[in-house]
This record gives structure tokens, sequence and C-alpha cells, in this order.
């Protein structure tokens, strides 16, 4: 079957190409597999996380058995070369940069870099590169055992993480105006994200617009009373006073 160039996409569907042509399998139990060993290429997963993670409750009889006839059908789907037997597991022959969470890590951390250096739009070209290899929720379509339930949420946690950092460099670049849709928009989507309010009232106070930035931070702070019984964090709340105060 040969052993062309494998890619492999984990945040959205699972997606497997090799040489562009598409290989995910279809098999429901080989999607769990295939993504565990993706999010460690190279490195031996072991045959007991492999268990836990394929059957979380009651594993057949034969698990190891079964387990490797699994490994045997995705061999046959990605050439036996790619999917390596060691002593304690089984690993995935590939490159990190072919999967695409860890080539979106390599962007973010360009762009934190980028962002250090006081290089605002190259930070922000790079948190948007990093944002775009996204095609919805990581491992969609993937029954997703303990482990991958984890690390999707931790995606999701990095993917917040991005998009804030992206926003803060397009702020500091200057883009004032044009941030204030897309804001609102997260905002409205995000209700109770003070990182993303506080992100939309800065912007509004720096386009002029006190009164929308002061509105913006009472909905806030009785959503937060009426929802959690917190009030804003100090930060909002100084950002709130010095826009009194002007």
């Amino acid at each position: 079957m040969g052993t062309g160039e494998l890619r492999i996409a984990l945040l959205g569907p699972l997606d497997v190409r090799v040489d562009g042509e598409d290989r995910t399998p279809t098999a429901p139990r080989l999607l769990p597999l295939l993504a565990v060993l993706a999010t460690r290429p190279g490195r031996p997963v072991q045959v007991d996380a492999l268990v836990t993670e394929l059957w979380p409750e009651h594993a057949p009889h034969d698990v190891r058995r079964t387990l490797r006839t699994y490994v045997h059908h995705l061999r046959r789907g990605l050439a036996p070369a790619r999917v390596l037997t060691s002593s304690c597991g089984y690993a995935l022959e590939l490159e990190p940069a072919r999967v695409d969470v860890f080539a979106y890590r390599s962007l973010h951390q360009r762009g934190v870099e980028l962002m250090a250096r006081r290089d605002h739009p190259g930070a922000a070209r790079a948190f948007r590169d990093a944002l775009d290899l996204w095609s919805g929720p990581p491992l969609s379509g993937v029954r997703c055992g303990p482990a991958l339930s984890a690390y999707a949420l931790h995606l999701l946690d990095q993917q917040r993480v991005t998009r804030g950092l992206r926003i803060e460099a397009e702020i500091a670049g200057g883009l004032h105006r044009e941030l204030i849709g897309t804001l609102r928009s997260l905002t409205e989507a995000n209700p109770l994200d003070e990182g993303l309010h506080g992100q939309l009232i800065r912007v509004l106070g720096r386009c002029g617009r006190r009164s929308d930035a002061v509105e913006s931070y009472r909905g806030l702070r009785a959503r937060l009373l009426d929802e959690l019984g917190v009030e804003p964090s100090d930060e909002l709340q100084s950002l709130h006073r010095s826009l009194l105060a002007r």
C-alpha cells in the first residue's frame, strides 16, 4: 500500500489523509484508537491505557487479542510501517508536525514570542493562523473515553487562550473599532467570560463610546451576581472606575 505522506487532524472531526486521500477509519473503535496514538506521535502508548480508553466500562474477555485485531485493521488503512509494536504497547510512527494539534501549538508559541517582542501585527497573524487550523469541536465524531475527553477539554481551553491573545495583539496594534462586532458576538456566545467582556469594554472606551462600555460592564455584573453570586474581577472593577472618572 506504500508509505505516502500521512497527516492527521484532531482539531475538529478526526480526519486522516495519506497523500491527500481520505483514509479516515469508519469503524467506531478504530477512531479512538487512532486518536490516542495521534496525541503522542512517535511515543508508545501502553496497552492498559488503550484498553481503558476503548472500553472504559466493560472490556471484552480476550481484550488484548481484540486490541491486536484493531491495530491490524488500522495498519491496513495507514500502511503497516505506521503503527509500531513496542514492548509495552503501540506507537504511531509520525512526525508531530503532521498532526494539526502540534502545528497549532507551534503557531501559538510563535505568537507568544512575537508578542514579547512587541511585534503585535506579526503576533496577531500567528494566532490567526493557529486558530484557522480548527474546523470544529476537537475530536468530534469520536467516541471518547476518559483520556480523550480530558484531552478535548484541554484543547478547548487552549483555543480560548489563543483567541484571547489574538484579540490582545489586535488591540495593541490599534484595531479598536474593527474588533467591536467580533467581541459583541463572542460575549453574546460566552455571557460569563470576563476576559472577553473586559476586552469589549476596553475597545468601546478607546473608541470614545464610554456609555456603551459602562453599560456592557453593568450587564456583565448583573449576570454574574444573578447566576454565580459574585462580583466582577478586580481588574474589571478598576476598568469600570476609570471609565466613570473620565
